[in-house]
């Protein structure tokens, strides 16, 4: 059974989210803007240095018209290489100002000996990260680490929840050391102010920018070696001008981001959003290149449905998110003339659903013992083990919803050890050696 302190917890838990819900149900106070409140949740600012932990991070808004905003984690272990070349004295570069424009367009010369210039190294002496690097090729090994790309979504029941919150924040950031990735976090709109499909679409959203910042990447790359560092801006950054204007290609994601390499994480409802994104993957196909989605993680899903399951009526009032708050939370995220609970997006089991589960990426099912939804998300798994799709289980004795994700559990034994099992899952297929990691 959980904690004493885990129940207790609980209780002042629900209570405040269903003040919210109910509040927002019924409009709820109004701002200056006309939507209703939400209360501040705690943030963790972006932090460009590598600290402690290793990671660094900034925030990005990649849609005006919406707010889109991503954060990015990016690990110290992608500069491992840059390093390795830096320290070594023997290198051509180490006694050369020459910049060359390299794979973000920047001119970024290592250090001599003698000078230092404001791009000697990707690491300024302040531990902050700047995205440039040695534009140096050669032959025997790459000067920069490509690492691969997990695009996650946090929780919260469509009506609350931050991709910046100090809960998030901690969480990406231990994702993103143990799996070794890149992770963009995704600041999707919010219900009721943002109902369904808002938040869906951000999340393909970022599917597409993704890709489009590869595309920019690749052709900056080409400009900077046609035209040398002719085409390069005062301020440091290249843009590229192409449809819609001039867009600018991030220097993080340009210096180590894989794309072909994508991984899809979910919270909570976070897992229904990354699931929609994975089935709109598999139908774009290669209209999505060079982003590949070639797995998903799906952590304990705010699944449901019009015909209860066993645990459904079972744990019906189970902690933290009980099924009747969970009720609402769907009345105040999908309109009115769409409220059905076997709406694609809350029911993974219709019929009907595309695509051919057969063509899904393999799906990690992460589930609580003591969550109420946890029926129908191992029953979604086992459908996609009937088409021959890598679909485990791992299910949490002693376990409640979000007990590896929220901000009381964060720190626990049991949340340290679903992190470490979802990266060896995960890295069988970001591996560039292949299968080496399985249960």
């Amino acid at each position: 059974m959980p904690s004493v302190a885990v129940k207790l917890y609980s209780v002042f838990f629900k209570f405040l989210l269903k003040h919210r819900l109910q509040s927002r149900s019924h409009g709820g106070p109004p701002t200056a803007f006309g939507v209703t409140s939400r209360p501040e949740e705690p943030s963790a600012p972006a932090n460009p240095s590598f600290g402690s932990d290793g990671v660094a991070t900034k925030d990005i808004h990649i849609d005006p018209l919406t707010s889109l905003s991503i954060r990015i984690f990016l690990p110290d272990s992608s500069l491992d290489l840059v390093r390795s070349l830096s320290d070594d004295p023997s290198h051509p570069r180490r006694s050369s100002d020459a910049g060359v424009a390299g794979v973000t367009g920047v001119g970024s010369p290592l250090a001599d000996h003698g000078r230092r210039s404001s791009y000697d190294s990707p690491v300024d002496p302040g531990g902050a990260y700047g995205g440039y690097l040695p534009a140096v090729e050669t032959r025997k090994r790459p000067i920069s680490r490509r690492l691969p790309v997990m695009v996650q979504f946090h929780g919260g029941a469509f009506v609350s929840g931050s991709n910046t919150s100090a809960a998030n924040d901690l969480f990406c950031r231990r994702i993103s050391r143990l799996c070794d990735v890149i992770v963009i976090a995704v600041g999707y709109r919010l219900a009721p102010e943002s109902r369904f499909p808002a938040a869906f679409e951000d999340g393909l959203k970022v599917l597409n920018w993704l890709g489009k910042q590869a595309n920019l990447a690749e052709c900056s790359k080409s400009m900077g070696s046609v035209k040398g560092g002719e085409s390069r801006r005062a301020d440091g950054h290249r843009y590229i001008v192409d449809t819609f204007g001039a867009s600018t290609v991030e220097p993080w994601l340009a210096a180590h981001g894989d794309p072909s390499r994508c991984v899809l994480l979910g919270v909570s409802c976070g897992a229904n959003i990354a699931d929609y994104v994975a089935r709109k993957a598999v139908e774009a196909g290669r209209l999505l290149d060079p982003v590949k989605v070639v797995a998903q993680v799906l952590m304990y899903p705010f699944f449901i449905g019009n015909v209860p399951t066993h645990s459904e009526i079972k744990l019906a009032n189970s902690y933290f998110y009980d099924k009747a708050m969970c009720l609402l939370a769907w009345r105040l995220f999908l309109p009115e003339d769409e409220f059905d609970l076997d709406h694609p997006v809350a029911n993974p089991l219709v019929p009907g659903r595309g695509p051919p589960l057969k063509f899904m990426p393999p799906t990690l099912t992460v589930v609580a013992e003591h969550d109420w939804m946890r029926d129908r998300a191992i029953a979604y798994a086992e459908e996609l083990r009937k088409v021959n799709v890598d679909s485990p289980v791992l299910e949490y004795k002693d376990a409640v919803h979000e007990f590896a994700t929220l901000d009381m559990l964060l720190k626990t034994p049991q949340a340290q050890a679903c992190a470490e099992d979802i990266a060896i899952w995960v890295k069988k297929y970001i591996s560039l050696r292949g299968h080496e990691f399985s249960y």
